[in-house]
């Protein structure tokens, strides 16, 4: 059992699961997108969506994969609405690929959820050239929500509801490199760290949704939020590339680590929940605010690493 589990003003802890921050909240006819929802806090954030009444899109590496996680979803919940679509992060091309097959499909946008993600992999290029973590984490995710967003004005100005756009990032945002962003030096395998990477990638996660709230409030009367998270630190193979930290998730992971159904509340809660209504820019842990970094908190790094991603993405 999670043991810290003392209920902040939310009313909700890091105990609660994404049923609990969503009860009695009704999603129907809300539709969402989640990406890297085969495995995972993705899974488990589709299904309660669904659960909620909510369409959801599940933007999938491996289709195979991601044709399971539905049925399962389905098997549980018959009235689920669930779909599965291929997208590749690390692919400028499957990014782009989803983005207009999903809005010619006329489908509306009310929720976009940038959950996929890799984790302390050894140094390697994307199919672009770009690092892996940077280029999956948080270049693929800036696309997207790019392309996306457009749509999810459509639907906020015609369904007269709020969108909320979720980045999901990780106390791993204060580990980044120094710097912060390496903005001279992210192909630079010789200073690599894959560890800092990850952080680089999830603080990147931060600042691209607090000047993505910026730049949405000074688009008067439009009624779409975007924050960050922090899940809480989860037993998901998200480990899979670190040997060491796969042994120690094994031992100790029942006694330090939320399982995925306290490890999706916080998204979930984000995503759904009244008391998040008009809340942007933000940064929430265990289902309730909380505070980034002195370097996620910075306004003149978020908009140096908005204008270096617009570069990368031309």
């Amino acid at each position: 059992m999670w043991p810290f589990n003392r209920k902040g003003p939310s009313g909700f802890s890091s105990s609660s699961t994404a049923e609990d921050v969503t009860q009695g909240v009704d999603g129907t006819g809300l539709t969402a997108i989640v990406t890297g929802a085969s495995s995972g806090i993705g899974t488990e954030t589709t299904r309660v969506l669904a659960l909620r009444g909510v369409h959801v899109i599940m933007g999938v590496r491996n289709m195979a994969a991601g044709k399971d996680a539905k049925e399962a979803i389905v098997k549980e919940i018959p009235t689920a609405k669930v779909d599965a679509m291929e997208l590749d992060l690390s692919s400028m091309v499957s990014v782009k690929k989803f983005a207009s097959d999903f809005n010619s499909s006329g489908l509306p946008l009310n929720i976009l959820i940038n959950n996929a993600g890799v984790m302390a992999t050894p140094f390697m290029l994307s199919k672009d050239n770009i690092e892996l973590q940077f280029a999956t984490n948080h270049l693929g995710h800036f696309l997207l929500t790019n392309l996306l967003l457009e749509n999810m004005k459509k639907t906020s100005r015609k369904s007269r509801k709020e969108g909320r756009i979720v980045n999901v990032s990780s106390e791993a945002h204060r580990f980044s490199y120094r710097e912060g962003i390496r903005f001279d030096k992210l192909n630079d395998k010789s200073g690599y760290s894959s560890f800092a990477a990850y952080g680089q990638s999830k603080l990147s996660n931060v600042l691209h949704a607090n000047e993505l709230a910026r730049t949405i409030k000074q688009d008067d009367g439009m009624e779409i939020t975007a924050n960050s998270l922090h899940p809480g630190a989860i037993a998901t193979n998200l480990f899979r590339q670190s040997n060491i930290m796969n042994g120690i998730v094994s031992t100790l992971g029942r006694f330090v680590l939320k399982n995925v159904q306290q490890g999706a509340a916080t998204t979930c809660y984000v995503a759904l929940h009244p008391q998040v209504k008009g809340v942007s820019g933000e940064y929430f842990s265990d289902s309730n605010l909380s505070k980034a970094s002195t370097q996620g908190r910075d306004s003149e790094l978020a908009k140096k690493l908005w204008d270096f991603s617009m570069n990368l993405i031309k």
